[in-house]
């Protein structure tokens, strides 16, 4: 499956291409990843003003009113480049929230500043058990509280604010937005696998602001939010599939054992056959995702397509890694050399929303 970017989204892409090349080859990465901030803020206020951080926020809000096949290009290209910048949660994630079901005083608030790279907001959804919010949001005179703990949060140790998922009065789950220098918010700073930034997240009585009015973000607009936001892992798995496998194939074009090329060795070439194959699958479950959630054909299978693609890409995304990794042999496994990292971050996204095991009991229909 094959889309063609209009010109100013090509523009875009080879602006953001030439970025990130220059900005988080290895090296450069390696030494973002052990920076006190964990990703590269000079490249932050670059990619706004490249227009990617304000290409799916609405116009009315400084944005220029992209959709998910935005974010799947753009995802695609951080994947490629292993970037730890905190697109996902403030772009993807809390900008379509806010977008979605934000009051206008909340969109203004947060909209343009975020397109301008002057803010940073966490999505604080998942949980301990997956698709259980336990967290609490009670309501009096004075506003809104929150209860209770949201783990593995990226980007959540630095966040300005942060879009919490809560339980509305015990009931329903609906969004809010908190502040984090509040009262009431604790964080729990520490790394992932892949070095990106993440905190665990406890909410004390911290006060907080509903998105839209009356608490309720709504249970469609949240399973909006969250397709978007697997759509885009999605791409960036593809983006780290890809790396994965252009550094695989010219390894096996350029490493000899005993006088020979590796790559004449049949069996390596049907395995690296077999990475392409689950590659360019991948790539085409992800650009349909992102094209039916944009409106651009049917989202034939509702949920279920969802689920899919985030089960498929993946599984698929793990076996490349792990394949690369295997085809390097030694070099692949040790700290210095990339192709490991890209596991790494293949692991971190499988869990984003979910893991392969949840999104396969959901195609089962299975809720447990």
């Amino acid at each position: 499956m094959n889309l063609q970017f209009n010109d100013v989204q090509q523009q875009v892409r080879d602006s953001l291409s030439r970025l990130l090349a220059n900005a988080y080859d290895f090296a450069h990465r390696q030494c973002h990843v052990a920076s006190e901030s964990g990703h590269a803020p000079e490249v932050w206020s670059k990619l706004a003003e490249l227009g990617v951080l304000g290409a799916s926020i609405p116009e009315t809000w400084e944005g220029f009113g992209g959709d998910a096949v935005d974010h799947m290009m753009v995802s695609e290209a951080l994947g490629r480049h292993l970037s730890l910048e905190p697109y996902h949660g403030t772009v993807v994630m809390a900008a379509t929230a806010l977008a979605l079901a934000g009051s206008d005083g909340q969109k203004a608030q947060l909209l343009p500043r975020i397109a301008r790279g002057a803010v940073q907001v966490a999505w604080a959804h998942d949980e301990a058990v997956m698709g259980r919010v336990s967290v609490q949001a009670s309501s009096g005179r004075d506003g809104w509280w929150l209860n209770g703990a949201k783990p593995g949060v990226l980007h959540g140790g630095s966040a300005d604010f942060m879009i919490v998922t809560a339980r509305a009065d015990g009931s329903d789950v609906a969004m809010f937005l908190v502040d984090g220098r509040a009262n009431g918010v604790v964080r729990e700073r520490y790394r992932l696998v892949d070095g990106t930034p993440a905190a665990d997240l406890r909410f004390d009585g911290a006060p907080a602001e509903p998105l839209g009015s009356g608490g309720e973000g709504g249970a469609g607009v949240l399973s909006r939010v969250l397709a978007t936001g697997i759509s885009a892992a999605c791409a960036e798995m593809v983006g780290a599939m890809q790396a994965a496998t252009a550094l695989t194939v010219e390894y096996l074009k350029t490493r000899k054992q005993f006088g020979k090329l590796i790559g004449a060795n049949q069996a390596l070439q049907h395995r690296a056959v077999d990475m392409l194959t689950a590659l360019e699958q991948s790539r085409s479950l992800s650009l349909s995702l992102a094209l039916a959630l944009a409106g651009r054909n049917d989202l034939a299978g509702g949920e279920m397509q969802v689920h899919a693609a985030k089960a498929y890409v993946g599984q698929a995304a793990r076996q490349v890694a792990q394949e690369a990794i295997q085809m390097h042999g030694g070099i692949g496994m040790t700290e210095e050399y990339a192709v490991g990292h890209y596991l790494r971050r293949v692991l971190v996204l499988d869990r984003l929303h979910g893991d392969i095991q949840y999104h396969t009991r959901r195609l089962e229909g299975r809720q447990d």
